[in-house]
């Protein structure tokens, strides 16, 4: 296995990550999008976590009985679907959930999570098919990340949150603030991940922004964070509306690398002011990533 870091104009050896037991890459597809290459040995995937779906790639061969038959490409056809399906469980079973968990964790817990997404993924739709001159077929299948998937492990997260989570301390009210219509954080330049369930948190370790803070209605729908690798795209994106407030990730926590920390000053502007606490609600969060 190996990790490498692509552009579209060059290619160098970078991090190890893994998950699902196959190793992990980042692929900047474009000038905005962020996108997790999974590599594995026979077999490839990628999560798009800007576009929001997952993907896998199957390839498939005739029987040698069949070869120069009708029945050649048909058989190798149904093969690269048997085999994009498999590779697409894969991807998604290491779909990081959160800063310590996966899908695959959740479906190790639950007969009932791991049936439903056996189901999604073979609702995938198969996006490209590709007879190549060796007689094998290639077949891209691809999911998203939003609706059938996420409302599977969206209740799960919140779940497991309302169970781990610490009594709240009364709070001062606070002096009328600014309202904003989202938030924009800049996590470039410390390494941030993404996850279907990041938090934000001050640098006293309180949370500003994660599950709890969400409607499951609007996570469900589009996920709780929007994912860009440029800036002026994120702050531009429909998702945070006209007037956001963008702050700086000083640093990430946690195995993952998705939960981010921002500054104390920069997590009282959203506190300031109780309007603020719709658009978490709304889920209208956009991660930067590099």
């Amino acid at each position: 296995m190996r990790v490498k870091i692509m552009t579209a104009a060059a290619v160098a050896a970078a991090i190890g990550l893994c998950i699902a037991g196959g190793a992990v890459a980042q692929e900047k597809v474009s000038g905005s999008e962020w996108t997790q290459i999974v590599e594995q040995i026979g077999s490839k995937g990628a999560v798009n976590w800007t576009e929001g779906y997952i993907e896998a790639v199957g390839i498939g061969a005739p029987p040698q009985r069949m070869i120069g038959t009708p029945q050649a490409r048909p058989n190798a056809l149904r093969a690269a679907q048997v085999d994009a399906y498999r590779n697409l469980l894969e991807v998604v079973n290491g779909v990081r959930v959160n800063s310590a968990t996966t899908v695959r964790d959740f479906a190790v817990e639950s007969d009932v999570i791991n049936t439903q997404v056996q189901g999604i993924v073979k609702g995938a739709k198969a996006v490209n098919q590709e007879y190549l001159s060796d007689g094998t077929v290639e077949v891209t299948v691809r999911m998203p990340i939003s609706g059938n998937f996420a409302a599977v492990i969206v209740p799960k997260i919140m779940e497991k949150k309302k169970a781990t989570a610490p009594p709240k301390a009364p709070e001062a009210p606070a002096a009328p603030g600014e309202v904003f219509t989202g938030l924009v954080v800049d996590a470039r330049g410390i390494q941030a991940r993404p996850a279907m369930s990041p938090r934000i948190l001050d640098e006293k370790g309180q949370e500003v922004y994660g599950s709890q803070n969400v409607e499951r209605e609007y996570a469900v729908q589009q996920g709780m964070s929007g994912y860009a690798r440029d800036l002026t795209a994120a702050q531009s994106n429909a998702r945070v509306t006209n007037s956001p407030l963008s702050v700086k990730g000083l640093k990430t926590e946690g195995a993952g690398r998705s939960d981010i920390v921002i500054a104390n000053a920069d997590a009282e502007k959203i506190r300031a002011n109780g309007d603020n606490l719709g658009f978490l609600k709304k889920c209208r969060v956009m991660i930067v990533l590099d």
